[in-house]
């Protein structure tokens, strides 16, 4: 009998959802860390949604890289447990939340932070396009512009929040803020290279790459 030295991969269940209420998702990602904080034996999980209008800030996010005042907006304004400053999602950008126990793959935030953006890297590939990275910022970037932001929170190991592309989304949300606090460096969404793009396309592309990037099998939950 022949015996394998290859490791067993790790499974990955898949989230495939719509569009999503920030409130709901955020709270799903904390019930779902609860579980494996107590469980720490329970599979990982990737989410992949699209979310309604809305902005996020960062646990340590300075207010002066919002263009309106927050107590007088009538926009959807949420301050979360994320690393980053603030961060604009609406429909047509792919957000991702991947809950992983980060025990199984490796105990270094700063080697999670490169996977995520290699994962974001690869899907770029596919198109033909070269996503590239800045040293001293976190995300994806095309031609020097933006495309693709990270974000993330660990708990004893266990990772939420996670990565939003831009692949089609209407950007004027984005003139509303200093995305991620970096005033120099302008966003851009995939449409721009790709015209016809949707998220529908590139939501089996980023499976693929996670799956490839985090050597996982990815088994889709249907609900």
């Amino acid at each position: 009998m022949i015996r394998s030295n290859t490791p067993p991969r790790n499974r990955c269940l898949l989230y495939n959802q719509k569009l999503m209420p920030y409130i709901d998702a955020h709270l799903w990602q904390r019930s779902l860390l609860a579980e494996r904080i107590q469980d720490p034996s329970l599979d990982d999980v990737l989410i992949l949604l699209e979310h309604p209008p809305v902005y996020t800030l960062g646990q340590g996010a300075t207010l002066e890289f919002l263009k309106f005042d927050l107590d007088k907006t009538h926009f959807d304004v949420h301050r979360v447990e994320r690393g980053g400053e603030v961060a604009y999602h609406c429909p047509g950008q792919l957000v991702g939340y991947p809950i992983l126990n980060l025990q199984r793959y490796r105990k270094d935030l700063h080697w999670y932070l490169r996977q995520l953006e290699e994962v974001i890297i690869q899907v770029l590939a596919i198109y033909g396009l070269v996503g590239d990275r800045i040293p001293g910022f976190t995300g994806v970037w095309l031609e020097n512009r933006k495309v693709a932001a990270i974000g993330i929170k660990v708990s004893r190991w266990i990772s939420m929040h996670g990565f939003a592309l831009n692949v089609c989304p209407d950007m004027t949300g984005f003139q509303h803020i200093v995305p991620c606090g970096i005033a120099n460096k302008p966003v851009a969404s995939l449409a721009e290279w790709i015209p016809g793009i949707t998220c529908e396309e590139v939501r089996l592309h980023v499976v693929q790459c996670f799956a490839d990037v985090f050597g996982v099998d990815i088994v889709e939950i249907t609900q």
